[in-house]
């Protein structure tokens, strides 16, 4: 008993020493880490020297025996794969048939190798996946998610490779698509939009074939027959002509399988010729389309660049300090919020393999439209000659590079960059690049960049409305303090 009091005892008093050794000598504390790109800011000084933060990807690249290129990064947040595959075939290949494009790739989930389209939607949705096709001006593509584990990821992806290795063009099915898309031009000429984005194109893509109607024409479309789906499929569809990217939780190994799976499944064929680049408008060119509406619509704009020329970065940036930066740009607040003469005005420069049109929009009331037609070509005129300050500069790249992370926050996010970057040929590293060329950029950089590639004589102006919009008949028109315009119609 004596012995167990002494042990007791022993150890009370261990544990007093104890607790005043740690009383007298504290744990260090650890010294605060620097605010890095990863590294949530907790103070306003840490927030303001905190760059905005990047996804590090480590972005695979090789090409199958077949032709086809691939990209692949992992991702192991999520148990998905994305898969998108990219082929040049869009509508600028539609060779003369407007809407061949649009038609042949929405054909292709519509039967394939002994199924119909009931069997194809039922195989996906059985599986948690979801398959889809699209087709646009300088390509089309085939995307799939699905979850990652090899019980429903190989069994959706061997149900995609059956509908790019064997599709049936049924005849049902291409007269009911048919009848759609001609039932959906008829629609579009009940509202201005559509008609004049078709006006625009011709006008400024003359006979270039990014002018072709994506959605073809009431002409075009009841003379493509199954045998020509069939044909441009051959044609286009093939293993050399496509891109396939990866994102998600596989390994290489299993990426580089799923590819060679896929990539096989295609006709094999030669690689799409490169389109001749869009030419430059030397002097304006007008349309007007009559449309007894309460409203005028205006487009106007013009080609300036193909996608990786050197001068994309400061025109990217300037666009988005002229029209593209919504109510922070200029055009919004000259012409919208301190005038009243839209409903909204809006800029866009779209890169492209064989172009890159510069584009600015407006929607306004009717005995508006002269005035701000006339104040939208000044305040295009005024950027040019003399580019942006150096405030609205920072307050773009502020915008710009702060956003910039969205574009890799989820794997659909990483596969359409990956995608993107194979089918343009980019730099693999081209996402950190663009970003850090964003924040290099300087005022001067860009008025010389538009200086360049810009001359606001010779723009492209359609119009849609009772009259057509002169800027001539404007009379000057004095800064509203008041609220501006009401919302569209």
């Amino acid at each position: 008993m004596s012995r167990n009091r002494l042990l007791i005892g022993a150890a009370l008093t261990l544990a007093v020493l104890l607790f005043i050794f740690i009383a007298i000598n504290p744990a260090p504390k650890p010294v605060p880490a620097e605010p890095t790109a990863s590294t949530f800011p907790t103070t306003l000084e840490a927030v303001t020297q905190a760059e905005p933060g990047r996804r590090q990807l480590d972005i695979r690249q090789w090409q199958t025996d077949t032709g086809s290129r691939v990209l692949f990064v992992h991702t192991g947040q999520l148990p998905m794969l994305d898969v998108r595959v990219l082929f040049d075939a869009g509508s600028a290949r539609d060779d003369g048939q407007p809407g061949l494009a649009s038609l042949t790739n929405a054909m292709l989930d519509q039967g394939a190798d002994g199924l119909d389209v009931g069997d194809i939607a039922r195989g996906f949705e059985d599986l948690g996946a979801s398959f889809g096709n699209s087709s646009h001006r300088d390509m089309a593509l085939l995307t799939l998610t699905s979850l990652s584990a090899p019980e429903f990821r190989d069994p959706a992806l061997a149900l995609m490779r059956r509908i790019m290795h064997a599709p049936s063009f049924p005849e049902d099915a291409l007269t009911r698509l048919r009848t759609q898309m001609l039932q959906g031009l008829r629609m579009q000429q009940q509202v201005p939009g559509p008609q004049l984005s078709r006006a625009f194109n011709a006008l400024l893509f003359g006979e270039h074939p990014y002018a072709t109607p994506s959605g073809g024409t009431p002409e075009s479309l009841p003379g493509i027959t199954r045998d020509d789906l069939v044909a441009y499929y051959q044609r286009y569809y093939t293993a050399q002509n496509a891109v396939i990217a990866l994102v998600g939780d596989i390994t290489e190994e299993q990426a580089r399988d799923i590819a060679t799976q896929l990539s096989d499944a295609l006709p094999q064929g030669e690689r799409a010729v490169r389109l001749p680049v869009a030419q430059t408008l030397t002097e304006r060119h007008t349309t007007h389309i009559d449309f007894p509406s309460s409203q005028t619509h205006i487009s106007l704009g013009n080609q300036l660049i193909s996608r990786g020329h050197p001068d994309y970065v400061p025109l990217y940036v300037g666009n988005h300090i002229l029209g593209g930066g919504g109510f922070s740009a200029i055009l919004m607040d000259e012409v919208r919020q301190k005038r009243g003469l839209v409903y909204g005005v809006y800029s866009g420069i779209s890169p492209m393999a064989s172009g890159g049109p510069f584009t600015v929009s407006l929607q306004t009331a009717n005995d508006n439209a002269d005035a701000a037609l006339k104040l939208t070509l000044e305040l295009i005129s005024d950027f040019v000659a003399n580019g942006p300050t150096d405030e609205q500069l920072q307050l773009a790249v502020d915008d710009l590079t702060g956003s910039f992370a969205l574009a890799t926050a989820s794997n659909s996010d990483i596969v359409g960059q990956l995608g993107a970057i194979g089918f343009y040929d980019l730099p693999l590293d081209y996402l950190d690049t663009f970003q850090q060329a964003i924040s290099d950029v300087s005022a001067g950089d860009i008025r010389d960049a538009f200086q360049r590639h810009l001359v606001p004589d010779n723009l492209a102006i359609a119009s849609i409305g009772p009259r057509a919009p002169d800027p001539a008949r404007a009379s000057e028109t004095p800064v509203n303090d008041s609220a501006p315009a009401d919302t569209a119609e």
